[in-house]
């Protein structure tokens, strides 16, 4: 079983992140190649974990399956022959992209990380622990960890280059992107977890918060 710390494949390469390296397929389209890297505060270690990338890729491939229909996304296909026929430059590296590659309509990203939270724990738990706000903003009293929010609470992040992502306010949301965008964020946001804390319920899995990186959809991106 083969590791792959880095990728090397026939495409302009335009990105490399803590575990995706991201190549330019055209002007209209990107390919999300996730590698075995590890990342842990934001340290990139020299070990990988062989698979795991293709594990990554293939788990977010089935939610967005998942959410066909229900809110507009970025994925084309994690396929590897169905890339393959669409990008022909990878017919010799099929190896290499199986299982971890995803081809992706390339998008507008804002800067804002959306999470919704359905139960207070980790970072929110200790800043209401320690202050009774979530983001700066008061919160019922008398919470105890790891309670479910009724109803599930927006709790926006920064989407930092570097360093670790900070909390901020929806309504420092709204200053950064404007209200329009601000909104449909939410609203996808907000069905994106009510999605996915129904069908993981149903297998016994609880899901506390779910967060995910603000690529525009059409909507949002005419906002």
């Amino acid at each position: 079983m083969n590791a792959m710390l880095a990728s090397d494949l026939p495409l302009p390469r335009i990105g490399r992140g803590k575990v995706r390296d991201i190549y330019a397929v055209g002007d209209d389209r990107v390919l999300l190649l996730t590698t075995d890297r590890i990342s842990a505060f934001d340290v990139v270690m020299a070990e990988t974990i062989p698979m795991k990338g293709a594990v990554l890729t293939q788990i977010s491939a089935w939610w967005f399956n998942k959410l066909e229909g229900v809110v507009p996304h970025h994925m084309i296909s994690a396929d590897a022959d169905k890339i393959i026929r669409e990008v022909p430059d990878l017919k010799n590296h099929r190896a290499e992209i199986l299982g971890r590659a995803m081809l992706c309509r390339r998008t507008k990203v804002f800067p804002i990380e959306c999470v919704i939270r359905g139960y207070i724990s980790g970072s929110a738990w200790k800043e209401y622990a320690a202050s009774g706000t979530l983001a700066g903003e008061k919160l019922a009293p008398g919470l105890t960890e790891s309670a479910k929010l009724e109803p599930a609470i927006f709790s926006p992040a920064t989407k930092a280059e570097t360093g670790h992502d900070e909390n901020i306010s929806v309504a420092r949301v709204r200053e950064i992107v404007g209200d329009a965008v601000a909104h449909e964020l939410e609203s996808m946001a907000r069905t994106v977890y009510a999605l996915g804390e129904k069908v993981a319920r149903a297998q016994g899995i609880v899901i506390a918060d779910t967060n995910s990186n603000s690529a525009a959809t059409k909507t949002a991106a005419s906002s």
